[in-house]
């Protein structure tokens, strides 16, 4: 691998871990100023919110300008995003802000990628960028529990400076200001990257021109046989696994009576799992296998459900476990079916645009009916039950559009899945 990928990898990583550390210090924020529960569970679409918003955009804004500027960029808007939530502003409206610097920095960051490295070195490029993006996620949720711990906040709120009152007091704010200088740090990285010499593609004059190139690349997506299926699926494990890490928290502050900090390492556990099941699909799963692992989502939705009847730690950790593996397991292969289709069909870029705005859409959707079900009084189990009743019915309709495909189109299908195999095989030599 070339060293500019190393430094792209430690910019991912730093604005990746602070990311995650930050939702648990914004939860945090949220509890300590007596927030309704809604608002909280209202963090997670927050954060789609302008990946839906700008999906047809931000592609064109990353194919625009030297990549590695655009992740300067898009980490200086989550300090300013970090900065607003510190002076004042309400935490939703800061967190948003946040999510529109990594909305800005997504295609940038796998755009990179593609001019940086033959295509030979794509897939462990993407092993890679996903291994340390799941190891960020573990990270950066068990740092954002710990900042805000009393052993460390404490030690943080101890530090005074000379002639300056910084304004922070409590826990949340120690952390927030230690998470600045981590998006500070992935911003600095961010300069360090080389210039891969690709031409940059001037932004068109009137921007609402790319809308209509968006709609039919989406809408070719959708049309087609094994993009659907896949796009479908991938689309719904992360509307599941955006949301599971609120899940997560809600769930241990209602079954085991814990607080942010002790529940923040119950979501790094999911994590875990996650990366288990990625790395065992990786090893066992080929493209063409991918339709098969439909039935994985229907477990997983079940698991969720069964989720509030776990009281018990030493059942909790494993049961977890066993949850993020299934999701993972299931996600890899229909996530480069997906990749796949995509690039055949469209190209990597906007492939990535597309995925993005669906994944975000469902993140958003499945979040906004996740805090509106609170703020109507459902408890958390309540909540939770629905959640994974509607995962589990979605992914068996899923299944159903998948095997009406086959009988109505059998020699589109087929002819799909043997390209994928050929391809596979191809890439592999």
């Amino acid at each position: 691998m070339k060293r500019g990928f190393y430094t792209i990898m430690s910019a991912q990583f730093f604005s990746s871990l602070a990311d995650n550390a930050l939702f648990i210090g914004a939860v945090a924020l949220l509890k300590s100023s007596g927030a309704p529960d809604w608002q909280k569970a209202a963090l997670v679409p927050m954060f789609a919110l302008f990946y839906v918003l700008l999906a047809p955009f931000v592609g064109a804004f990353a194919d625009a300008q030297p990549k590695g500027r655009v992740m300067f960029y898009s980490n200086a808007i989550k300090v300013v995003g970090c900065l607003m939530m510190l002076f004042g502003s309400h935490p939703l409206l800061a967190y948003a802000v946040v999510g529109l610097g990594a909305a800005a920095y997504s295609p940038a960051k796998y755009g990179i990628l593609t001019e940086l490295l033959p295509p030979s070195q794509l897939v462990k490029a993407n092993g890679w960028i996903e291994g340390l993006t799941i190891a960020s996620i573990i990270l950066g949720v068990l740092l954002g529990g710990q900042l805000i711990a009393p052993t460390i906040s404490s030690f943080l709120l101890a530090f005074d400076f000379p002639f300056i009152d910084t304004g922070v007091t409590t826990p949340p704010d120690a952390a927030i200001s230690v998470l600045v200088l981590i998006y500070a740090i992935a911003a600095w990285i961010n300069t360090r990257i080389p210039l891969t010499g690709v031409a940059m593609r001037p932004l068109p004059r009137n921007l609402f021109s790319l809308l209509p190139d968006f709609r039919s690349c989406n809408r070719r997506l959708w049309d087609d046989k094994l993009g659907q299926i896949s796009l479908a699926t991938t689309t719904l494990f992360w509307g599941v696994s955006g949301n599971l890490r609120y899940i997560v928290l809600a769930w241990a502050a209602a079954a085991l009576g814990y607080g942010v900090t002790q529940a923040s390492s119950l979501v790094g556990v999911v994590a875990i799992g996650t990366a288990a099941g990625a790395v065992l699909a990786s090893m066992r799963m080929r493209l063409d296998m991918a339709p098969r692992v439909m039935p994985l989502g229907i477990v997983m939705g079940l698991l969720v459900i069964a989720l509030i009847f776990v009281r018990d730690l030493w059942v909790a950790v494993p049961f977890l476990i066993v949850l993020g593996a299934i999701g993972g397991f299931m996600v890899v292969p229909m996530n480069a079916l997906l990749q796949h289709r995509g690039h055949n069909l469209m190209g990597a870029g906007r492939s990535i645009a597309v995925q993005n705005f669906n994944e975000q859409a469902c993140i958003l959707g499945f979040g906004f009916l996740y805090s509106l079900s609170t703020k109507w009084g459902l408890s958390a189990f309540g909540a939770i039950t629905g959640f994974g009743l509607i995962v589990a019915a979605t992914m068996w309709l899923i299944q159903r559009w998948y095997r009406s495909n086959l009988q109505r189109y059998p020699k589109e299908v087929e002819a799909l899945l043997t390209l994928a195999r050929e391809d596979k095989s191809h890439n592999h030599h």
